[in-house]
């Protein structure tokens, strides 16, 4: 890690203090793809909701929360049965889910899926198995055991479109929000349905406008929206709350944005 990190001076821990109270409200869900995993009590539907309404997660919210809902609307509303059930592989490989994500990417993906859930009883369990929460970066460890599965159910083929491939380099923006969703335990828009991984180990979601937001706040100084920027600024999140530094994640989407 870095150890030469920006000091961040009393006005902005306060202004990031405010900020994350003033987004983290109920409020935020109906606007948000977090309202998907949301509809569900069964942590298997939750924990598909949540990743697969993450991995869809890029560009203008409105058209993410379409998509994620359309998304849902093609599973029956009931995630979990119908990847057990298989009924992806009569989905058809050309039809659009999300601007590059197609037919043939969700089917990939869940066919890994499928996998994981013929041996673990949730992918919480199987993440526990791995002993994901016990890596210094969970997340990456998480996603390299799924893309190897993943791979193998697909007969040695990989698909970036889904989960990132170059661990070494991806922020894993979307899984990292969707680990947010999951395992953060505040009660109001996260849900904390995950026990394999604490709170403590979790990463900032880092895209364009967070990396900007932080840059502008004088929390990083590096340009790339890379892995390590993203362990730079959650290195930073930590000094201020070792114990929830996701909470932040919320000052730094909101600030700029309005909502």
């Amino acid at each position: 890690m870095n150890t030469e990190l920006p000091v961040i001076s009393s006005d902005i821990i306060e202004l990031l203090d405010s900020e994350a109270k003033r987004i983290n409200r109920p409020e935020f869900i109906e606007n948000d793809p977090v309202q998907f995993p949301r509809q569900f009590t069964d942590v298997r539907d939750i924990e598909v909701a949540a990743l697969l309404s993450a991995i869809i997660a890029w560009g203008n919210r409105k058209m993410i929360c379409r998509d994620a809902g359309r998304l849902m609307g093609l599973m029956d509303h009931a995630p979990y049965k119908y990847i057990m059930e298989q009924g992806y592989e009569d989905f058809p490989d050309e039809v659009n889910i999300h601007r590059t994500f197609f037919g043939r990417n969700l089917k990939h993906l869940l066919r890994g899926l499928h996998e994981i859930y013929k041996r673990h009883e949730s992918l919480d369990a199987f993440s526990a198995s791995i002993r994901a929460g016990e890596e210094e970066a969970p997340a990456w460890r998480l996603v390299e055991a799924i893309n190897g599965i993943t791979a193998d159910a697909n007969g040695g083929r990989t698909d970036s479109r889904g989960l990132p491939q170059n661990l070494k380099m991806t922020a894993l923006k979307r899984v990292n929000m969707a680990l947010r969703w999951l395992v953060r335990d505040d009660g109001i828009v996260d849900m904390g349905v995950w026990h394999s991984i604490p709170k403590s180990k979790l990463y900032i979601p880092l895209d364009v406008h967070v990396g900007n937001t932080a840059r502008d706040l004088g929390l990083i100084t590096r340009r790339a929206n890379d892995r390590k920027t993203v362990d730079e600024l959650t290195e930073q999140c930590r000094l201020l709350r070792p114990d929830d530094p996701c909470l932040y994640d919320y000052a730094l989407f909101g600030i700029g944005i309005g909502c």
